[in-house]
């Protein structure tokens, strides 16, 4: 994998630090190979190699997630400009799904953990907060990609569903969680409650 990753306690250390398989990292550094052109990092442009994300509505928010400094467990905020192997498969971790064989209090820090990725995906300004004007822009961005909803009907759309949101909390979303399993019911509160499982 490299010079950096081949001793097999660099690939234990990554096994735990991720939950990936030895194997998952062996093709996830084939992949990162590829997309870096086999240099040591990779910056965002390079993430245009990645045929699946194309036509994906959503595809400027999924990468500037991988160079997000909140998802990388940096303690810190703001964009790298590029990231190591280790980072890309911090961030890839986010996307690997629970494990039938965890705990229950790993079931809870591992939806915490995405559930916190999943609002700095779309706290586009990094302040900790989804305003309206962030999620009018979630909404209209998901709808374009509907052939059959045109850029007017995905605007009133994004109005309907900012309207009710209003009607819950003025001018700000501050968001608790998502019980992911279930309704996917949206709850917005603030960030900082993040503490307890449902």
């Amino acid at each position: 994998m490299g010079a950096s990753h081949t001793l097999p306690l660099e690939i234990e250390e990554l096994v735990h630090k991720t939950g990936f398989t030895s194997e998952q990292i062996e093709h996830l550094h084939k992949r990162f190979k590829y997309l870096s052109g086999n240099q040591p990092t990779i910056r965002q442009d390079q993430f245009d190699r990645v045929q699946d994300l194309e036509s994906n509505p959503i595809r400027s928010k999924i990468v500037n997630a991988f160079f997000d400094k909140r998802n990388l467990r940096t303690g810190t905020r703001g964009f790298a400009e590029e990231i190591n192997f280790e980072e890309f498969l911090t961030i890839m971790s986010y996307f690997r799904p629970m494990e039938g064989k965890m705990d229950e209090e790993q079931v809870c820090h591992c939806r915490k953990e995405k559930l916190r990725f999943l609002f700095h995906m779309y706290d586009s300004d990094n302040d900790g907060k989804i305003n309206l004007e962030e999620y009018r822009h979630v909404v209209e961005e998901l709808l374009s990609g509907n052939p059959h909803i045109g850029k007017e009907a995905a605007r009133s759309i994004a109005d309907g569903a900012m309207m009710e949101a209003a009607s819950i909390c003025v001018g700000q979303m501050i968001w608790e969680g998502i019980d992911i399993e279930t309704t996917m019911h949206v709850r917005f509160l603030n960030m900082d409650t993040i503490t307890s499982c449902r």
